[in-house]
């Protein structure tokens, strides 16, 4: 499947979720390709997000793409914030201390990046904030001088009622919070997360098949 194609989907699931077109952006997953890889299934289509799952791999491609908008969807670990050095979004965000840290780098960096919360997902091996938890954190970030934008979820591995109903928690949760964005759906799923009002969905390897 090519980038057109993908785009081409999410504009159709935005026609059947009665939303208006445009409403849903492309986040490109770009972690283990190359520059020329990215220019040419991304780039060579137009501006749009791309994301690192990796500190490290992050800054060194901005070396190469500098002039592009980055996203970190990555854990975070913090030893490694130190890379996240001109991002406009991270999508990750479990913890006060990382927020912390965030904060005091983005004192010397002269910008702090945007940030989402992650929440739980159910599954014991997935990194997240619990939904009960997240409204605590929203007010303690915020109090950081960081800006949250809205909440992250990965929807269960294998289970489509469990995507449907993480999916709309999370939904229900941006709501309550009064947060406009929401980072749902990957590439096997994201046709549903825009039913359930996702306005990020972060696609890799259908870009690139």
């Amino acid at each position: 499947m090519s980038l057109p194609e993908v785009l081409s989907r999410i504009r159709e699931a935005e026609l059947v979720a009665e939303r208006p077109s445009e409403s849903v952006r492309l986040v490109a997953v770009t972690k283990g390709r190359t520059p020329d890889e990215i220019r040419a299934h991304v780039l060579a289509h137009g501006e749009f997000a791309l994301a690192e799952n990796r500190g490290q791999e992050l800054r060194d491609k901005r070396v190469e793409l500098p002039n592009v908008e980055w996203h970190f969807i990555g854990t975070l670990q913090t030893n490694k914030l130190k890379y996240l050095r001109g991002v406009t979004l991270i999508h990750t965000l479990t913890r006060a201390d990382h927020a912390a840290e965030l904060a005091r780098l983005a004192e010397s960096w002269g910008s702090a990046p945007d940030v989402l919360l992650q929440l739980h997902n159910g599954e014991p091996q997935k990194h997240g904030v619990q939904l009960s938890e997240a409204s605590s954190l929203y007010h303690q970030v915020s109090l950081m001088g960081l800006r949250v934008r809205g909440v992250m979820i990965m929807a269960p591995e294998g289970d489509p009622e469990g995507a449907d109903r993480t999916f709309a928690d999370a939904e229900r949760l941006a709501g309550d919070l009064g947060l406009s964005e929401l980072s749902m759906g990957m590439s096997d799923d994201f046709p549903l997360a825009i039913r359930h009002g996702a306005t990020l969905v972060r696609v890799g390897r259908a870009l690139f098949s």
